[in-house]
């Protein structure tokens, strides 16, 4: 796709398409200049880019999360955040799927002492 369709597809204008690609937020098109195509890899960084900025972190912030490996908390109640590997916002998942896995710690996280035992004894059982 070329940077109008980016442009549409994502809901950023191209100017400022132009200058995550400057800054380093998006990866610059495939073909050149002349021949600049754009794909998903594209609209997953403009989305990750504009995700983060929505959280409130700057430009300069959103630098360092990529380049430094970190995370990326989401407060889902006091006491808890999800951290999130950078590179994953903006792209497509299974979110039921991440969704479960996520109920599962939390029901092992948050299990009585009594039941955590009893679910550990029934999980030994030989078969």
């Amino acid at each position: 796709m070329n940077i109008r369709e980016l442009a549409k597809l994502t809901g950023t204008p191209e100017r400022q398409i132009r200058y995550m690609i400057a800054e380093g937020f998006v990866p610059p098109p495939t073909g050149g200049r002349a021949y600049a195509d754009y794909g998903d890899d594209h609209v997953a960084a403009i989305r990750r880019y504009l995700t983060l900025r929505q959280q409130g972190l700057t430009p300069q912030s959103i630098k360092v999360l990529l380049a430094g490996g970190m995370t990326v908390p989401f407060p889902v109640c006091p006491g808890i955040a999800l951290h999130v590997d950078p590179h994953l916002i903006g792209v497509s998942m299974d979110v039921d799927d991440v969704a479960s896995r996520v109920r599962h710690v939390l029901e092992d996280v948050f299990m009585e002492p009594n039941d955590a035992r009893q679910q550990h004894a029934v999980r030994k059982r030989p078969r």
